[in-house]
């Protein structure tokens, strides 16, 4: 059985469809994914045994330029390659109009979520296959009861599981470190500097090594200013999404925003401390073993606010406390 998914973005919503697909290969031996995904995605898919193609996408880019889109020819491109290979389902785990949208140059039937279950309800008028499945649980949890009701196989119960090889993606290293993934998208979303600052001088004085990624300029200045003067931290030099993953993977532990690369620390299987200020972890928290949800409680906290910080009752020491303690648990035990 051949399946299309269509799951364009974003990092979290990729990496969450992921346990979906270790779900269908269990249940329908022999079952073989391609994906279609933005092009800034497109290596997650591929570490999934159950994916044979990739097919990136440019939505976002191609939004920006669509004149020079058509004239360039990726466009028509993109939809020949769409229908090259026969499928005997194409699944929208997205529910989204643009993602609904990409369904009508594939010859084959289309599923998706029903008008009260998706994101944008009229992406439901594009599938020829409607599922209803409850908004009040976890995104995950979502995507894969889509598949199970979408390829008739029962839900599995437990835990959800990636599919991914930690021990394969990981650098050899003998010496244990830490990663910070300090960077986000939302104003609001970023921790204090000050306490970032605060977290690695205190995991320096009891010897720890401390790994800072970063994606952009603004990133690798703050990263600078974390480190600046510290004996075991060190900002990393630039990577691509395949390179941040390797060192993620290679990690003790994490800590993060509420970032796609905390989801990816999650889909690897890396213990990690989540820090949530205007955005709750219940629907879209980092999901899986060794996953630790800090919430803020100060005024603002929670409200969905993309612009005002609100990490008030967040701080550096509580961060530490919590952070010594997953490093001293046991593994398997939290």
């Amino acid at each position: 059985m051949r399946v299309l998914i269509i799951k364009t973005s974003s990092l979290g919503d990729v990496v969450h469809t992921l346990p979906a697909l270790t779900d269908a290969a269990r249940a329908i031996p022999g079952i073989r994914f391609d994906w279609v995904v933005e092009e800034g995605f497109a290596e997650i898919p591929a570490w999934h045994p159950a994916v044979s193609q990739v097919i990136p996408v440019a939505i976002r880019r191609w939004r920006k330029h669509p004149l020079r889109t058509w004239r360039s020819g990726e466009w028509a491109r993109f939809k020949q390659r769409l229908r090259e290979t026969r499928y005997d389902l194409v699944i929208d785990a997205q529910g989204l109009l643009k993602s609904a949208w990409l369904t009508r140059y594939v010859s084959a039937p289309v599923a998706g979520l029903d008008r009260d279950s998706a994101r944008e309800p009229l992406a439901s008028r594009f599938y020829d296959r409607r599922y209803t499945v409850a908004k009040d649980q976890h995104a995950l949890e979502r995507v894969r009861q889509l598949f199970a009701k979408a390829l008739g196989y029962s839900l599995p119960s437990g835990t959800g599981d990636y599919g991914l090889n930690r021990a394969a993606m990981m650098d050899a290293t003998t010496q244990p470190y830490l990663v910070f993934l300090h960077g986000t998208t939302w104003v609001s979303k970023h921790w204090p500097e000050a306490d970032w600052r605060a977290l690695a001088e205190r995991m320096d004085e009891l010897g720890w090594a401390v790994r800072l990624p970063w994606g952009n300029e603004t990133e690798k200045a703050r990263a600078e200013r974390i480190v600046a003067g510290l004996s075991h931290a060190a900002v990393l030099p630039k990577l691509n999404l395949a390179g941040v993953a390797k060192v993620i993977a290679g990690a003790s532990a994490c800590v993060s925003v509420d970032t796609g690369l905390g989801h990816l620390a999650a889909a690897l299987d890396v213990p990690n401390l989540s820090l949530y200020g205007p955005t709750l972890p219940g629907k879209v928290g980092a999901y899986g073993r060794s996953q630790i949800h800090l919430c803020a409680s100060g005024p603002g906290a929670g409200s969905g606010d993309r612009d005002k910080p609100c990490f008030d009752g967040l701080g550096a020491e509580r961060v530490s406390l919590e952070l010594e303690a997953l490093l001293l648990a046991p593994p398997g035990t939290l």
